[in-house]
């Protein structure tokens, strides 16, 4: 059996820390940043932790 491919675009989304949870960004810091407020995109700043149901569907695409 061929070996699993890794879904590039959870590549791209996640990363693994060193105790191997998997983190990600939070969206709407892209563009349109005009109106948003500096404390809301302030908020939106740093990396967060995936819910324990995300996390396993990310695992899984991720091949670990």
């Amino acid at each position: 059996m061929p070996k699993m491919k890794t879904h590039s675009g959870s590549a791209k989304r996640f990363k693994v820390t060193g105790t191997g949870r998997l983190v990600r960004r939070k969206s709407n810091l892209n563009h349109i940043l005009g109106k948003k407020s500096a404390r809301r995109k302030r908020r939106l700043t740093g990396e967060f932790e995936l819910a324990p149901g995300d996390a396993a569907r990310a695992r899984r695409q991720l091949g670990i």
